[in-house]
């Protein structure tokens, strides 16, 4: 356990680049979906790691730690004893992330959900104040105030509501939350739940567009509502005037992007090598353990 248990580690801090550069060369409900399985599977090889790496604590504690000074049995020695410890701080320090995070999300849409009892799936809130999200749920609904609807024309009201209908159906919440808890388990991966929430926003401004059939009514629509729109955060509801306007008012102004899967091929291959060195870190800490416990059983 010297090389390939740190491997991943290493990888998820490359990962976020390589995701960034692949989101640019791939159409924004390919690039979101990508980066999310992308964000889960290295979550998951470096809780997996940090979980081996805080296993070999158990060499330091009776009757195993009877054997650490005695070279002639040949034991193979496991990491050291402030790695290992370093190791099992970051995975309770994750959990308590995970667990504060899920708490956030549970509560906004709690709150989200007092705001009316929806009819046909929509729920207009007499506030003076502009705002508009998609409230998930079973079923999920829409919530915009009549300060978002004076704010709008009736073409951008459309946009607004083909947006927000994308969201629901699309089920964008999961994307975004998958990548969120990834992040929370893993802080080197935050970029990329960021990214996410960019790219889920993008994605919806492109079916609005297929909807209506007018991008730069979406542009506008989007500039105006995230103007006059709020900025407290409301995930996993999401809402027109969320993630990086500017730049989604700019990819308006463009045709549709295509895909150039060979963009994707960064990605697939530095996860499938985070997970190939996880096995290895697992079989490999798998020998350590046996050989220890060999020494007991």
């Amino acid at each position: 356990m010297k090389v390939w248990v740190y491997l991943p580690l290493l990888l998820s801090a490359l990962l976020p680049y390589v995701a960034r550069f692949m989101a640019g060369r791939v159409a924004p409900a390919a690039a979101a979906r990508t980066v999310t399985v992308a964000a889960t599977a290295a979550a998951s090889g470096f809780v997996c790691c940090l979980t081996l790496l805080a296993l070999t604590l158990f060499d330091d504690l009776p009757p195993l730690w009877e054997f650490d000074d005695r070279p002639e049995l040949g034991l193979p020695k496991p990491v050291p004893g402030l790695v290992a410890l370093a190791a099992a701080l970051v995975l309770v320090t994750g959990a308590v992330r995970l667990v504060r995070d899920v708490r956030i999300r549970r509560r906004v849409l709690r709150e989200l959900r007092d705001a009316g009892r929806p009819r046909a799936g929509l729920v207009v809130a007499d506030w003076a104040e502009p705002f508009a999200v998609a409230v998930p749920g079973r079923p999920g609904h829409i919530l915009v105030t009549s300060g978002m609807l004076r704010v709008l024309s009736p073409g951008e009201q459309r946009v607004l509501f083909a947006h927000e209908n994308s969201h629901l159906r699309r089920r964008h919440h999961r994307w975004v939350t998958a990548a969120s808890w990834s992040a929370a388990v893993n802080p080197l991966l935050a970029p990329m739940a960021v990214l996410v929430g960019h790219l889920v926003e993008r994605w919806a401004d492109e079916e609005a567009a297929a909807v209506v059939g007018d991008r730069q009514l979406v542009a506008q629509a989007v500039a105006k509502a995230s103007l006059a729109g709020r900025r407290k955060q409301v995930a996993p509801a999401m809402g027109m005037s969320g993630s990086g306007a500017v730049e989604r008012v700019m990819a308006l102004q463009r045709p549709g992007q295509r895909s150039r899967w060979q963009a994707v091929a960064g990605v697939t291959v530095l996860c499938l090598m985070l997970l190939a060195a996880t096995a290895v870190a697992a079989v490999e800490f798998a020998g350590v353990a046996q050989a220890w416990l060999g020494m007991i059983v």
